[in-house]
């Protein structure tokens, strides 16, 4: 009996203590609610203001990018220097304790020949898997002399990479994932850069500071930006935030193609960076996968700029074609019937609108491409076909009696005509045959725009030798005179009001 008693209370102890607990729970709670100052919505759904229409988030889309971008870590090797042979360094490091003891000197070689311990750097960059089995593109500095590559996963998974070909003209390097087995890796799909707009958004996907994949978004501010990283200068400008770190790392559009490969900032500005489009790199992979390098394609013309001046005396519109200005003897344009004095409209199916699109095309096309050339030449459209040269090597080749001095009374130029000896003194072609201007009235209508040393070669496309060809041509003409001369290495179209 008195065990079941003890039972009984202490069950009604539990109940009561029960009651008590949500009484309390219940008292908490109201006192939370009235001194709850926020309001909270019943639904997770988007609030939309009348008239407007709902935000698209890019989780979705970024989900399915993230894991084809990598960290790329690198090391390199710093080799001690010798400081034997380095006695400005020896001087510079003296202390006052060899002065005394042995006269300044080291008789020694101990305390500065002593041998120098290697040291490890390590940098971080980004980079993009562009197929199954692991190739990786990146940017050629972000690898540039690394000893030890490594690349990193968005799961955590690290390779070992190697470098299978680079170019520093244009930035860009192709890496391979040391992968072991047939396994699969994600991807990104490359884009077409020529299609995308100024306007159109954008993604980045990188490393910045080494904080691992971190998303920033913008559009295109700008396209076709030079800004002296290389000859080949041809960015995307985007205002997607692009830090140290990003460099080598994707730029998506919002199909989730890649457009372009994060390259460079502008240190001093904020929203200023610049991709490297992958329509450039496209052109390029081929051949860094071939053979570790880029051999670019040569057409041996001197161009310029088609000004209006210059368009109205060609018959055509500014900016509507490239003015060639020399042929280099024995160039593939030369073979193939590119005068000087024509314009080039169209070359491989592509218009041309200036020199930098002009220059960039032929280097991206690889040596032996037969291409088709549009010229115009007066006033009519001629197609030619050129089978381009290689570029290093055609640089390379690219590059009697004195007569007395006659001045022009109409341009107000000293002239003499260009002879063999002459011509060798200017370190010019021997077989180069004009006009040497050795003084320009600064009254003249040529000050300012003709050059001492210059050659003329032409007035209004005739060939000039002598100061009475020059005047004669040069009074051919009502108001304006249309001159081709040599100045350095180039040749060069000028209008010249008289």
């Amino acid at each position: 009996m008195m065990g079941n008693d003890r039972s009984f209370f202490s069950n009604r102890g539990v109940y009561a203590m029960t009651i008590l607990g949500v009484m309390l729970l219940a008292f908490s709670t109201a006192a939370r609610a009235e001194n709850k100052i926020w309001q909270e919505r019943e639904s997770n759904k988007p609030l939309i203001a009348q008239g407007t229409q709902p935000l698209a988030s890019l989780a979705g889309l970024v989900k399915e990018l993230k894991p084809a971008v990598v960290n790329v870590y690198t090391t390199q090797v710093i080799k001690p220097r010798t400081r034997r042979g380095m006695p400005q360094l020896r001087r510079q490091m003296r202390d006052p304790f060899f002065d005394f003891f042995f006269g300044g000197e080291d008789p020694f070689g101990f305390f500065f020949d002593m041998p120098q311990q290697e040291m490890r750097r390590s940098s971080l960059g980004s980079g993009f898997i562009i197929s199954p089995d692991g190739y990786v593109l990146t940017n050629n500095h972000v690898v540039a002399e690394a000893a030890e590559i490594k690349v990193k996963l968005l799961d955590e998974r690290t390779f070992p990479a190697k470098v299978v070909g680079r170019d520093s003209k244009t930035d860009v390097a192709l890496l391979k994932m040391e992968v072991k087995g047939k396994e699969k890796l994600p991807f990104a799909y490359l884009g077409d850069s020529d299609r995308i707009e100024v306007g159109d958004w954008v993604i980045a996907i990188g490393n910045p500071f080494g904080l691992g994949h971190t998303v920033t978004t913008g559009i295109i501010s700008a396209k076709d930006r030079m800004i002296g990283h290389g000859p080949y200068d041809d960015f995307l400008q985007t205002d997607a935030a692009i830090n140290p770190g990003n460099s080598g790392g994707p730029l998506f559009d919002t199909a989730g193609n890649v457009v372009g490969i994060n390259t460079a900032i502008v240190p001093q500005g904020s929203g200023i960076g610049f991709a490297v489009p992958i329509n450039l790199v496209k052109n390029l992979l081929p051949q860094l996968k071939a053979s570790g390098k880029v051999t670019r394609g040569w057409l041996g013309v001197g161009i310029q700029e088609l000004t209006p001046e210059l368009a109205e005396n060609f018959g055509t519109e500014p900016q509507s074609g490239v003015l060639v200005s020399q042929v280099y003897a024995g160039s593939p344009a030369d073979q193939a019937g590119i005068k000087a004095g024509d314009v080039i409209v169209e070359l491989d199916g592509r218009r041309m609108n200036n020199t930098r699109q002009l220059t960039n095309t032929v280097a991206s096309l690889p040596p032996g491409k037969k291409v088709e050339v549009k010229v115009l030449r007066e006033g009519k459209t001629i197609s030619l076909k050129v089978e381009l040269g290689e570029r290093d090597k055609g640089e390379a080749v690219a590059l009697g009696e004195e007569a007395p001095t006659d001045r022009s009374g109409q341009l107000g130029l000293a002239l003499r005509p260009l002879t063999r000896e002459l011509a060798r003194r200017l370190n010019l072609d021997e077989e180069l045959r004009g006009l040497v201007v050795e003084d320009v009235d600064p009254d003249s209508p040529a000050a300012g725009m003709i050059q001492q040393g210059d050659v003329i070669l032409e007035v209004n496309r005739r060939r000039v030798t002598s100061l009475a060809e020059f005047e004669k041509a040069v009074s051919s003409s009502r108001d304006k005179v249309l001159l081709r001369l040599q100045r350095g290495n180039a040749q060069i179209f000028l209008v010249i009001n008289k």
